[in-house]
């Protein structure tokens, strides 16, 4: 678990539209909700899953895709930032693949991203 543990962690920056490719990887049923950027690409949340683009290379025409079904997470928190020196929010999700921590800057609604997940776990 100690190799995966580095891909497991993921920023996000500010949210941004859905991008129009995201169609391609949808099944059906399946609604893109919001989207929010990333340092390299963006993370898209689905009514069903959380889906991660991340470019690789130099060029970044290389992209892998982390797709994580909702179904599979057994609890989360959300903690919004602080003051002065604590600027970032985070969501942490424990789930069958390990823990995952999101990273939130400041301006991307924290508790929007706790009411998607909620109703995608919960409903």
């Amino acid at each position: 678990m100690a190799e995966t543990q580095a891909i497991l962690e993921w920023t996000l920056i500010s949210e941004c539209p859905i991008p129009n490719d995201v169609q391609d990887i949808l099944v059906e049923g399946e609604v893109a909700v919001a989207a929010y950027k990333t340092f390299r690409d963006s993370a898209i949340f689905t009514n069903k899953r959380l889906i991660v683009r991340d470019a690789q290379g130099i060029t970044g025409k290389k992209v892998e895709i982390y797709s994580l079904p909702y179904s599979s997470i057994n609890m989360w928190s959300t903690e919004n930032a602080g003051t002065f020196l604590d600027v970032n929010a985070e969501v942490e999700l424990w789930t069958r693949a390990g823990h995952i921590k999101v990273n939130v800057k400041k301006g991307v609604d924290i508790r929007k991203l706790d009411k998607l997940i909620a109703e995608a776990v919960l409903l």
